[in-house]
């Protein structure tokens, strides 16, 4: 398929970011469209049995099968490492199909992960429970705390993981160094970046060797299709993430692809908006009676505010805060929203409201999300594209039925 020569990736590298998200490799039929074109196909023909031998042999570089690799999908890939400044991008099935890639492909029976406690309830798993099965051991440390990263070494440690902001009390942590911390033990630091989305932090330019997104949220953001991404250098890809994807199927689909590329397209907008609306509320909220704690990265009392400065360009689209009174109190507030709506997503054009201590951190235990400061009043809101004014309305009306 020929690409449009304008859309090369050295030119990318010139444009800003939300130039490359609109045109960042960007592939163009013989018929020359404007929108990227949907290649719904699970298989590709050959013109002859050589030419079958030669592309499966690897000379050739054209498309073999959408489990393996697809236009569409290549497209989606390719915009995503322009945008992050990575060498390398695989599109997955889901967020979790790819932060599982990229902790399982580099380790091996007998080595040892280290994980930040504070984590998605899935990505825990994955690590407490999922690996130790294959015989790789897993270390959970306070993320914010350098000391017990460097406790927690070992010498068959091979990977670091951690999200920052995390899900969902929006801890930061200082991902350059937990990044020397990988690299002086010979292990490689992974990074979920969902929650400060590539606008606004760039991981791989702060030391960490793979990026990963639930493209599920912010990159699509409309609450359409599921989706998730690895970022990384091209040796890390092919060392550690290609032949796991092509072997096992964690496939994103051409369709999921396609409308990925059409919210890629919106990604500054909608995240720009909806980051306002977060620190509006957040500062709407700060000091309310009926809330006894409220943690948002864009202010100066988040507990890591100085880390926030160093490696943040903005704050986030998600506000956590404790209803003072409990799992009572917080049902009382989510019952009385009129406009937000409840639900576990995040990073849709709709703001959202969830309780962690009832869904995404439901299989810890009540002292392990103490420990994590999920309380039974804790609610994550998601911040949309809605007039901010309304939205603060529906807050600060449901409180008061609190």
């Amino acid at each position: 398929m020929p690409s449009d020569p304008a859309h090369d990736r050295a030119a990318a590298r010139d444009w800003h970011p939300e130039t490359r998200l609109v045109h960042a490799g960007t592939l163009r039929s013989p018929f020359g469209e404007t929108a990227e074109a949907l290649f719904l196909t699970q298989g590709f023909a050959y013109g002859s049995a050589e030419e079958c031998e030669t592309r499966f042999a690897g000379p050739d570089p054209g498309f073999l099968y959408s489990r393996f690799s697809n236009p569409t999908v290549a497209m989606f890939e390719a915009r995503m490492a322009a945008l992050e400044g990575a060498e390398a991008a695989r599109a997955t099935a889901s967020g979790m199909a790819a932060i599982t890639a990229a902790l399982v492909g580099p380790v091996r029976a007998g080595d040892h992960v280290v994980a930040a406690r504070a984590l998605f309830g899935s990505c825990r798993w994955v690590i407490e429970d999922y690996l130790p099965r294959f015989g790789v051991a897993s270390t959970l440390v306070d993320g914010r705390d350098l000391g017990a990263w460097r406790a927690a070494m070992r010498p068959n440690t091979k990977v670091l993981f951690l999200e920052s902001p995390s899900n969902p009390t929006l801890e930061v942590i200082d991902i350059a160094a937990v990044a020397d911390i990988a690299h002086a033990a010979g292990a490689v630091l992974v990074v979920d970046n969902v929650f400060a989305t590539p606008l606004w932090q760039s991981p791989l330019a702060l030391g960490a060797d793979c990026v990963v997104y639930s493209a599920t949220k912010h990159i699509d953001g409309q609450g359409r299709c599921m989706g998730g991404v690895i970022l990384a250098s091209e040796q890390f890809i092919q060392d550690h993430v290609h032949m796991l994807l092509r072997q096992t199927g964690p496939c994103l689909s051409p369709f999921n692809a396609w409308v990925m590329l059409k919210g890629l397209e919106t990604l500054t907008l909608r995240v720009e908006r909806q980051t306002a609306t977060a620190a509006a509320v957040a500062d709407a909220l700060a000091g309310h009676p009926k809330i006894a704690r409220l943690i948002y990265p864009g202010r100066a009392d988040h507990p890591q505010a100085e880390v926030v400065a160093k490696q943040m360009r903005g704050g986030s689209t998600l506000v956590a805060f404790e209803v003072a009174g409990g799992k009572a109190a917080a049902f009382r507030f989510m019952n009385a929203l009129r406009l937000v709506t409840i639900t576990n997503n995040l990073g849709d054009a709709k703001s959202l409201v969830t309780s962690p201590a009832i869904t995404t951190h439901q299989r810890l235990t009540a002292a392990e999300r103490a420990v994590l400061g999920i309380g039974d009043g804790l609610i994550r809101f998601s911040a949309g594209l809605e007039h901010p004014d309304d939205v603060m309305t529906d807050l600060l009306s449901a409180l008061d039925a609190v």
